[in-house]
């Protein structure tokens, strides 16, 4: 997708709003498609598609394919293999419901990884976000009276891996082709989730019709096209800005979960989600508040956010 000329702010929050949607679709399909398909051969098969197609998106550009770019894209790819197979894993033994609210957290996650790191300050928005997000955490973990399951606890971990995969954009890509970079990187998720096909234990059936085409819608929204939009519209828009925008994907599939699959949460696990969900909106909204008065210092540095 090529933006020539400095589109509309409502055109741009249309996109992106259209970006959360197809994320969050994610969430219904690849439910859906676990069904039938194993975790890890779910998402061989879903990167496999999304390397062939972007490859023919691809293919009049792959003379700015270098070594430089073909390094930093398969970095990348690492870490978003990490992400990838860690959600499917998630998912498979949680609800969309509180999957999508768990991995949300990784808005939380990044300030504390770049703490950690590169001692970045944590500033009181952030703790306050952190505080409401554990008190969340623990609503959702005694309200079922199942505790947290092995599947939040992965989500969890996953939320982490999507914190990682966002720090490590801003760290390791330079001004390398979009278009060249993401099918480096979508090769490299396939080549990892082929490896954990290896390594695991993994039991092989044709899949339906129905499971052909969750991993097909899998492939070309929430992968080729989200990323491509991405690129080409949040460049108008603050981090903040974007960031608030993306904290629907969770929305999108609280409301998939209860519409389309009858998944139900009592009130303790709702009052859970909306903390955490609170605790990703608070330190955003403040950001973007702050961006509005440039003449006052931000007392925390801004959270660049993206999605699986």
């Amino acid at each position: 997708m090529s933006v020539s000329v400095h589109p509309s702010r409502g055109t741009v929050y249309s996109y992106l709003i259209l970006t959360t949607l197809l994320w969050g679709g994610s969430f219904l399909f690849t439910k859906i498609g676990l069904r039938e398909v194993p975790p890890q051969l779910f998402v061989l098969a879903r990167f496999s598609v999304a390397t062939l197609i972007m490859l023919i998106v691809a293919a009049p550009r792959l003379a700015a394919l270098n070594a430089a770019t073909l390094r930093r894209g398969i970095t990348v790819g690492l870490v978003l293999g990490l992400t990838n197979i860690s959600f499917v894993f998630g998912l498979k033994d949680t609800s969309i419901s509180r999957a999508g609210v768990l991995n949300n957290l990784f808005v939380l996650l990044i300030p504390i990884i770049t703490r950690v790191l590169w001692k970045d300050r944590i500033g009181r928005t952030s703790m306050a976000g952190i505080a409401m997000a554990a008190a969340g955490i623990w609503l959702l973990a005694t309200g079922s009276g199942a505790g947290f399951s092995r599947g939040d606890l992965v989500s969890l971990i996953c939320a982490f891996f999507i914190a990682c995969h966002i720090i490590t954009v801003s760290k390791v890509l330079r001004d390398d082709d979009v278009y060249v970079v993401s099918l480096v990187q979508f090769a490299t998720v396939a080549c990892l989730a082929g490896a954990t096909v290896l390594a695991l234990p993994t039991t092989y059936a044709v899949p339906s019709l129905k499971g052909m085409a969750t991993i097909a819608y899998c492939a070309l929204f929430p992968t080729v096209i989200c990323f491509t939009v991405q690129n080409a519209f949040q460049r108008y828009v603050t981090p903040t800005q974007a960031g608030l925008i993306y904290t629907l994907d969770p929305v999108w599939s609280l409301l998939a979960g209860f519409f389309i699959l009858g998944e139900r949460l009592n009130g303790r696990e709702w009052l859970g989600c909306g903390l955490i969900f609170l605790a990703v909106l608070f330190p955003l909204a403040i950001r973007c508040l702050r961006e509005r008065r440039p003449t006052e210092p931000y007392l925390e540095e801004e959270v660049v956010t993206a999605s699986q």
